[in-house]
């Protein structure tokens, strides 16, 4: 069951898909109806799930659930990523590698991967204080307050060393 995403409890669980490019303004509207009728018809076992979504910066899909009553199964998250996939394959983008970088220059959203990012790091192009998008979190409070962190605080601190 489709709800708004701010009637969502702080402890849903949420998952982070970052594309590999912006969306284009014109896939935006296709693609919120593509989520939006995914979410209302997305089940566990016959048992709707109360689910929401936020883009983000053009560039991230994130999928929240309440689990206060019931927590998710496997089989449910298996047809999520099933959409995903559907998504990646329709739109010709990349959102379920989660080891290239997300990353803000001034008001903008760069994608690197890895190696690329290391390089950037090498040069000094960024820093321990450029903000980083730490999409291993899973809670919609962490979303608020440890999504965007310096990099020096996220997962990515041991490319410094």
């Amino acid at each position: 069951m489709f709800v708004d995403f701010k009637k969502l409890p702080e402890t849903s669980k949420i998952w982070i898909y970052q594309s590999d490019r912006k969306f284009y303004t014109d896939e935006i509207e296709g693609l919120k109806t593509k989520v939006e009728g995914f979410l209302s018809s997305w089940n566990d076992n016959g048992i709707d799930i109360i689910a929401s979504y936020q883009f983000r910066y053009n560039r991230f899909i994130i999928f929240a659930v309440d689990e206060t009553i019931d927590p998710i199964t496997v089989n449910a998250i298996d047809d999520s990523v099933r959409f995903i996939l559907q998504l990646q394959s329709e739109y010709k983008i990349e959102l379920l590698d989660k080891l290239n970088v997300c990353f803000k220059q001034g008001e903008f959203v760069q994608y690197k991967d890895l190696k690329a990012f290391k390089k950037l790091l090498k040069s000094k192009s960024v820093s321990e204080k450029t903000i980083v998008f730490n999409n291993l979190i899973n809670t919609k409070l962490e979303l608020e307050d440890q999504w965007e962190i310096p990099l020096a605080e996220s997962w990515h601190n041991r490319f410094l060393k």
